[in-house]
């Protein structure tokens, strides 16, 4: 147990309410709450980003999946990163210009329908509750390791600080408090990262541990088949383009431009800051860690090399970091969900809003208080191939082809939900199956290779076939997705 641990985590705790409080000076308005009044500048917005998709699959995960499978688990910081050039090319100025809320909005704006509204908002809470579960296992796997707490104290402290941040002051607190926490989680990496390179750098049994770790006959893991790379791959850059959590973000940008230039700032700072996990991955396969949880690695790893204060210090550090990565991205996920369910359930008011938030955090509290963490970054892996099959073709289609068609989109949604989500429930029991490696578990591990042409063939199958459907409306629309807006007439703060 670390002596510096818990009052690292309480630090944090501290200063995110007192940081979103500060914004709750600010939060006045429904726009307030859902969009921050879209007067969120790049650099600050990108920083905000950062913050909250920079969860517990990267700050704890990517470590964990180098110290297990070596060179393949680069895969993840690639395509975490990789997806925001993407982004920038197809849908972070068109979906600043639809004006839109919510994912939902958009797609009842682009389709003129209810029903396309609905299952889209289905989606959205489902993504949303799948990725607040591995922050909250992450919650638990740090202060029971670090802190020496019961893991339940983890989950519950992060839904009881991110409601409270998210309720009192909205979109526009959690701008303040990811922004502040972007950089807090860099240093707490960067620092260490540093540190330790020194160190071993200077130990005579650096370039034997070297061999070792990444020599050619390690046998660590088998090199991953072509086939669930390919997937994995696919599922990271799609994937990005549907995070609800992410999307949200760009609504609040005055306007197109400058989504798209906070887009820009965005990869080089995920660039940055995806070499220290890496470095610290690396490190922890030279010098093993043995804590039971290869995800624990990047939390014990500067005071195993370290002993004494300093290495504690360091390690409270990352602890510190830790923690502020739940905490970010369960608020910016609470935020895009409460958004969603307050305006199917509440009417979009602000006190919709808020009950939206406390009643959207209960059913991922108790999954993740009556489960155990597994391998975080691979369970985000799986939440990035279903918004690959689902959100991610209806806002790709919906933005640049005028063919769509609610039936098209619909029927895309529900294929690709269905076949992705099928493969995620049969993995676990193709392993208690004993079925070995093959093309069956590589495809039931990674499906988006499979899942999301499919959705793309479904959702462009539909709409031709439904071609009568197309909405009226649709050349104006794709107009203004696609136009620049004029500097000197846009405002702030506008719908």
């Amino acid at each position: 147990m670390n002596p510096f641990g818990l009052p690292a985590i309480g630090l944090v705790v501290a200063a995110t309410v007192v940081v979103g409080f500060f914004g709750l000076q600010l939060s006045r308005t429904t726009s307030d709450f859902y969009v921050a009044s879209r007067t969120v500048r790049p650099w600050w917005n990108a920083s905000a980003i950062g913050g909250e998709y920079l969860s517990a699959a990267s700050y704890l995960g990517v470590a964990g999946l180098i110290l297990l499978s070596g060179a393949d688990a680069l895969w993840f910081p690639i395509g975490y990163t990789a997806g925001y050039l993407m982004l920038l090319l197809f849908v972070a100025a068109p979906l600043r210009r639809s004006r839109a809320y919510t994912i939902p909005d958009f797609a009842e704006f682009r389709l003129a329908s209810k029903a396309v509204r609905k299952v889209t908002s289905i989606c959205v809470i489902l993504v949303c509750w799948l990725y607040i579960v591995p922050q909250l296992q992450g919650a638990a796997l740090t202060v029971s390791i670090t802190a020496g707490l019961p893991g339940w104290v983890g989950p519950v402290l992060v839904i009881a600080v991110v409601c409270l941040v998210v309720m009192t002051g909205g979109m526009r607190s959690i701008t303040f408090v990811q922004a502040f926490q972007f950089w807090l989680k860099f240093t707490a990496l960067a620092v260490p990262a540093v540190f330790l390179l020194i160190l071993v750098a200077g130990l005579p049994e650096t370039p034997q541990a070297a061999a070792q770790a990444f020599g050619a006959d390690t046998g660590t893991a088998d090199s991953a088949a072509p086939v669930r790379t390919i997937s994995l791959i696919v599922g990271l850059l799609f994937g990005t383009l549907g995070l609800p959590h992410v999307l949200v973000r760009f609504y609040t940008n005055p306007d197109g431009r400058s989504a798209r230039r906070t887009t820009l700032i965005v990869l080089p700072l995920l660039g940055a800051f995806y070499l220290l996990p890496t470095v610290l991955g690396v490190l922890g396969r030279m010098f093993p860690v043995d804590s039971g949880k290869a995800d624990a690695t990047v939390l014990l790893l500067p005071a195993a090399l370290l002993p004494g204060p300093g290495g504690q210090f360091l390690s409270a550090l990352v602890i510190a970091g830790a923690f502020a990565a739940f905490l970010s991205s369960t608020s910016g996920l609470l935020v895009s969900l409460a958004g969603v369910v307050s305006q199917e359930l509440f009417g979009g008011s602000v006190r919709g809003f808020r009950w939206a938030a406390v009643l959207g955090s209960l059913l991922p509290l108790a999954v993740a208080l009556f489960s155990d963490a597994t391998a975080l970054a691979g369970s985000i892996g799986a939440v990035f191939a279903f918004t690959a099959s689902t959100l991610c073709p209806l806002l790709l289609l919906g933005i640049w082809w005028r063919g769509l068609t609610d039936v098209g989109a619909i029927a895309g949604m529900i294929a690709g939900a269905v076949i992705c989500g099928g493969a995620s429930l049969a993995a676990p029991w193709a392993a208690a199956a004993g079925i070995g490696p093959g093309l069956l578990t590589d495809l039931l591990n990674q499906p988006a290779i499979v899942t999301v042409p499919l959705a793309f063939a479904v959702m462009i199958l539909g709409s031709l076939l439904s071609a009568d459907r197309v909405p009226r409306a649709t050349s104006s629309i794709l107009a203004r997705l696609h136009t620049p807006e004029d500097p000197a007439r846009q405002g702030f703060g506008v719908r």
